[in-house]
């Protein structure tokens, strides 16, 4: 296109234009945190940490963690933090659900949260720091009412982690490092929340050769005892192959 042809946008502002008319200071500041909905499994069931607030607004109410992003950290660092600063834990597997924005979400101010979900072994986890902040696990199924749009962000990350669950082995974060097979089962029908069939189940476990048996024995439930198995990391990255 020759240039003399060329269209200039008359809204568009050069950098030095934006410093000079002072963009950023004519608009208004927002608050950015990020919301934590951490996910365990107990007793055959998913469990959420949830903690009553000991602040306003709500105080007294149920509430997911959360915190407020600072200005030298980025969201997933943020999120990172907020989660390692209630359970002790680092390196835990997480992801982004999605970003919440409404106007009146916040009774306090104008704040923009981004949601992430985390995945826990519920039997690994600093119990003093979940004491301190006032938090407990309650059954996902026996859920009390959740402050601001904590229900959406929890329904959209079980969603999100039913679907991720399907074709990657992230349930495993779920359990102990060595597990049953009858574990195992029980976690993916919590996640699906509808039973699964065992013969074809235990056919899907027998065709990925990155879950191992081992020659350990779990005897807690009967004096035969279980096979305890494991899933092997390196050879699943060999050939990722995953559906239960």
């Amino acid at each position: 296109m020759n240039q003399n042809n060329l269209i200039v946008n008359p809204n568009y502002l050069t950098m030095k234009e934006v410093q000079q008319k002072g963009c950023y200071s004519s608009n208004p500041t927002l608050y950015v945190s990020v919301d934590c909905i951490i996910f365990g499994f107990n007793e055959g069931e998913i469990s959420l940490l949830l903690l009553k607030r000991n602040f306003a607004p709500a105080m007294g109410e149920w509430s997911l963690m959360g915190g407020f992003v600072q200005k030298d950290e980025s969201v997933d660092e943020a999120a990172k933090r907020v989660l390692t600063e209630l359970t002790g834990l680092e390196n835990v597997y997480m992801e982004q659900v999605g970003t919440f924005g409404a106007v009146d979400r916040d009774p306090g101010e104008r704040v923009i949260s981004v949601a992430y979900y985390a995945l826990i072994n519920i039997n690994e986890y600093n119990r003093e720091l979940v004491q301190n902040h006032n938090a407990y696990w309650i059954n996902i199924h026996k859920l009390p009412s959740l402050i601001f749009d904590h229900p959406k962000m929890v329904n959209n990350a079980r969603e999100l982690m039913k679907q991720k669950a399907s074709i990657e082995p992230i349930g495993f974060n779920l359990l102990p490092r060595l597990f049953t097979l009858s574990q195992l089962q029980s976690l993916y029908e919590a996640i699906y929340g509808e039973p699964i069939d065992k013969r074809n189940f235990r056919k899907r476990v027998a065709d990925m050769g990155f879950i191992e048996k081992t020659d350990k024995i779990d005897k807690t439930g009967s004096k035969r005892g279980a096979a305890l198995y494991q899933f092997n990391s390196r050879a699943y990255h060999k050939d990722p192959k995953f559906k239960l």
